[in-house]
């Protein structure tokens, strides 16, 4: 059984999310420590995956609607 890009899309969003939190929960003093950049930079990347999967799906699903 395959898992949909449509469902892969709202992990990968619900990662970032979370990614997110953390990242602002670990900004103590500032928001320019190692832990709080590089938990952003996750977050951007899974908002990034998370995108692209629901433009995977879109496209499959119109491929899907021309045949």
């Amino acid at each position: 059984m395959r898992i949909s890009p449509k469902t892969m899309g709202i992990v990968y969003f619900l990662l970032g999310i979370l990614f997110t939190y953390v990242a602002i929960l670990s900004a103590d003093e500032t928001i320019w420590n190692f832990v709080t950049v590089l938990l952003a930079f996750f977050a951007t990347l899974d908002f990034g995956v998370g995108i692209r999967m629901f433009i995977i799906h879109s496209k499959i699903k119109k491929n899907n609607k021309k045949k």
